[in-house]
């Protein structure tokens, strides 16, 4: 099971960040899943559009395997890596500007059931001014872990077991002083205990926890709403609960809507005052939910429509300019009218997904699980614009920060762009 696996927000470096005492992420970093929050939208000139390997800035060879996307603060390009034989973890730090390992922790674990598709390092780290989260799981404890940026650790914190026969893959995020994580357990019979936790990002002290029932694994990373005149929301996406929306500050539930009836990989997207969320299964039937918010605390969530054509699974959606991407994990593109849910345009594009696609320059990034890197225009009705093999199987989502693009395979991690 691939992961999606884990907040960044564009404003003037040395202000102080709306929702908190953390000092935001500055124009060129990509501080957790997908980047800004959650939104996997650019605004870098420099990546290519078609390139080969003399390129590349540079390519280089990482400890272990994993599916665990890069986030970059600065200089540094932060991921986790896993052995696979021993299920031993590892934190890496990697010199931006060229590849080169800086630090590497190791953590050891025990091998244990997963699914053929997941890996020990599945989990995408965020990262803030002064330090660096991590995740994972094994059955007998749900890992997060705070290091600072030369390496040493701060804090970890025990979540408690993870019941899963597909195993973990969830990322975190930091939301002002909070490092917040959905702890969505559960397979068919495998029955455990799941919730939603805040801990504090400096001590790593539980702030909240909101204790809720179980159906299936979930794999969603949180992101933020800021409705107009009302308090900023946290939303997660599950199938035992649909669309949630969370209180930062109390964790108490604003409001929820049941829209799911499959298990939720790919995480929440925001766009034209709409909550979108997909649930699917490795059988099918994934469909794509669009939620408008309630206006006021008097009011209900609404399931404004449904698409159901070319829906992806484990794909994260992604707007831009009104319309709606999905990229299906079958490799079919497809744009939709966000207001309405209309259909506007659909690309055949061959390869099977399990990263998400992220938007530069006004086009589509997204890796095949062969390893390539497909471009594709973000325009109403798309258009393949290349094909970049990588050489190397992955099932990773690009990030991007300092006008160049990580693309992390297997085994490897490439740096492209960044020239004028």
């Amino acid at each position: 099971m691939p992961v999606h696996s884990p907040c960044h927000f564009r404003f003037i470096c040395m202000a102080l960040v709306f929702c908190g005492g953390t000092l935001p992420a500055g124009a060129q970093d990509w501080t957790r899943f997908r980047g800004p929050n959650g939104s996997g939208v650019s605004d870098a000139q420099t990546v290519p559009t078609q390139w080969s390997e003399k390129d590349y800035n540079w390519r280089v060879s990482l400890p272990g395997i994993g599916h665990s996307s890069p986030v970059i603060w600065g200089d540094k390009i932060f991921l986790i890596s896993a052995f696979d034989d021993t299920a031993t973890r590892l934190v890496l730090c990697l010199r931006a500007d060229d590849g080169q390992i800086e630090w590497q922790r190791e953590y050891p674990s025990t091998p244990h059931s997963k699914h053929q598709l997941n890996s020990f390092a599945s989990s995408t780290p965020c990262v803030d001014e002064e330090r660096v989260y991590v995740t994972w799981t094994a059955p007998e404890e749900f890992t997060l872990l705070a290091l600072d940026h030369q390496g040493n650790e701060v804090w970890r914190r025990n979540l408690g077991p993870f019941v899963s026969q597909h195993s973990g893959g969830a990322s975190p995020v930091v939301y002002g002083d909070l490092l917040i994580m959905a702890d969505d357990q559960g397979d068919e019979d495998f029955k455990g205990k799941s919730s939603l936790v805040a801990l504090d990002r400096r001590t790593g002290e539980p702030r909240w926890r909101v204790d809720r029932r179980t159906k299936v694994v979930a794999y969603s990373t949180p992101c933020v709403y800021r409705p107009r005149g009302q308090a900023e929301q946290l939303i997660f996406t599950s199938q035992a609960h649909g669309i949630t929306s969370i209180d930062p500050a109390s964790g108490g539930v604003n409001w929820e809507l049941e829209v799911f009836d499959k298990r939720s990989v790919s995480s929440p997207v925001i766009a034209g005052g709409l909550i979108f969320g997909t649930c699917g299964s490795g059988g099918g039937g994934s469909y794509v939910a669009a939620v408008r918010p309630p206006a006021s605390s008097g009011d209900a969530p609404e399931l404004v429509y449904t698409v159901k054509e070319s829906a992806p699974y484990c794909p994260t959606l992604l707007a831009f300019d009104d319309v709606l991407f999905l990229w299906s994990d079958s490799g079919i593109v497809s744009s939709v009218d966000i207001a309405s849910g209309k259909s506007l345009g659909r690309l055949r594009v061959s390869g099977n997904y399990f990263g998400s696609p992220v938007c530069v320059g006004g086009r589509l990034y997204c890796l095949s699980d062969d390893g390539d890197v497909v471009v594709v225009s973000a325009t109403k009705n798309p258009k393949l614009l290349a094909r970049n093999p990588l050489g190397e199987e992955s099932h990773s989502t690009p990030a991007v920060a300092g006008d160049r693009m990580y693309l992390r395979t297997i085994s490897h991690l490439i740096s492209i762009g960044g020239k004028p």
